[in-house]
C-alpha cells in the first residue's frame, strides 16, 4: 500500500459548484443562495438591470390592483329610496340614482 497515499495526494481538487439562471433569454452565474430565491419565484419573474459592476438580477414589481367599485350617481331615470335608505328601493323614477362602476 505504499502508491496509495501518493495516488489519492495527486487526486486534482474539487472545485465549487456554479450555479446558473436564464432570465430574459441570457444565462447568469449566481450565488446557491441566489439561485434558490429565483426558484422560489420562477426566473420569469425576474428582470435584469444595467449596473455600475455588472448587471443585477432583481425580482420584477408587482402591478399594483386596481379596485372597483360601484357608486350611487344621478342618474335621468333610476331608483328611489324609502327614506333614503338604499335597502328599500320603491320603483325606478324620472331623476333618480343609479349603481354605476367607479375605478379606482
Amino acid at each position: 500500500m505504499p502508491g496509495l497515499f501518493e495516488a489519492l495526494s495527486k487526486i486534482p481538487k474539487r472545485e465549487p459548484k456554479k450555479f446558473f439562471v436564464t432570465i430574459q433569454g441570457k444565462q447568469y452565474q449566481v450565488s446557491h443562495k441566489k439561485k434558490l430565491e429565483i426558484m422560489q419565484h420562477g426566473e420569469e419573474n425576474y428582470m435584469i438591470k444595467p449596473a455600475k459592476f455588472g448587471p443585477e438580477i432583481l425580482l420584477k414589481p408587482k402591478e399594483k390592483i386596481k379596485t372597483r367599485y360601484s357608486v350611487l350617481k344621478k342618474a335621468e331615470r333610476g331608483y328611489v329610496f324609502e327614506d333614503g335608505d338604499i335597502h328599500w328601493p320603491n320603483g325606478v323614477q324620472e331623476g333618480g340614482v343609479l349603481w354605476q362602476i367607479e375605478s379606482e
